[in-house]
């Protein structure tokens, strides 16, 4: 993932692993479960991140080669760190001109990052170019107008003592993660096949401070909000947002993720 707007800074791969990271590592799992492709495939993960679906697709799918690509070089660092023996390669690249051959993949996938690519439809056209005919292009964003608690919950409290809080909002600023928009944008890119489902996954966490302490990291737009805000200001939010929460008797904080995950394939016998 990469920068996108005025606080979406992405560029330390522990920050993100603490605020984001346990979430998607979920959703990858699902996700390329879902997508039920053979063994012995070439996949490249474009938009990889600090590792988390390249990683699904290597210890799952018994991929030929599994090749993750970020514009981020700390976050590649991360994810060759963090990736187990095998199949699984990383390197530094940007998903809206791909360095790579046309056709040379048998599927192309991307999580949680195409909405941080400026212009998405580009990065889409360059992922169906260099998947084969027939080939697999899939790709999930969080539901962030709706289906990510977490985020929802954090913006509603800052806008209510904040009301300009509400440009940074990426339920508001990312109108793309949203099924139609999903769908147009995989045909747009001359995708057939198109379908988009919800994925959801619980997010569980074991106090308040656990929820808190990943919005401090400045990593991605909301802690990058936070991390703008005078140190009185940066209380006040944590006490609203304390008081919104659903806590349980043991202290936990139980809240819910949605993903929308799209996908699509490349026209038998199209050339390029």
């Amino acid at each position: 993932m990469h920068a996108g707007g005025p606080a979406d800074v992405w560029a330390e791969g522990d920050a993100y692993e603490r605020y984001m990271g346990r979430w998607s590592r979920r959703v990858a799992e699902v996700f390329v479960a879902r997508l039920g492709e053979p063994a012995a495939l070439r996949w490249l993960d474009v938009g990889c991140g600090t590792g988390a679906l390249t990683g699904a697709v290597a210890s799952r799918c018994r991929p030929r080669t599994a090749l993750g690509l970020d514009r981020s070089a700390e976050f590649v660092r991360a994810a060759r760190s963090a990736a187990a023996p095998g199949p699984a390669r990383f390197a530094v690249a940007d998903a809206s001109a791909l360095p790579l051959r046309d056709a040379v993949f048998d599927a192309v996938v991307s999580g949680l990052a195409l909405n941080f690519l400026e212009p998405p439809g580009t990065a889409v056209a360059e992922a169906a170019r260099v998947v084969r005919p027939g080939g697999l292009v899939a790709a999930y964003v969080w539901d962030y107008a709706d289906g990510m608690a977490l985020l929802r919950r954090f913006w509603d409290a800052a806008t209510a003592l904040d009301p300009a809080a509400a440009a940074l909002d990426e339920g508001r600023r990312f109108t793309l993660c949203r099924p139609g928009p999903l769908r147009d944008l995989w045909s747009g890119a001359g995708l057939v096949e198109v379908t988009v489902a919800p994925i959801e996954v619980p997010t569980v966490f074991a106090r308040f401070e656990d929820l808190w302490q990943p919005f401090l990291s400045g990593q991605g737009p909301a802690p990058g909000y936070v991390a703008a805000l005078a140190p009185e200001d940066r209380e006040r939010l944590r006490t609203r947002l304390a008081a919104s929460l659903p806590v349980r008797p043991d202290g936990s904080v139980a809240l819910a993720a949605r993903a929308w995950a799209v996908r699509g394939r490349r026209p038998a016998g199209a050339e390029r």
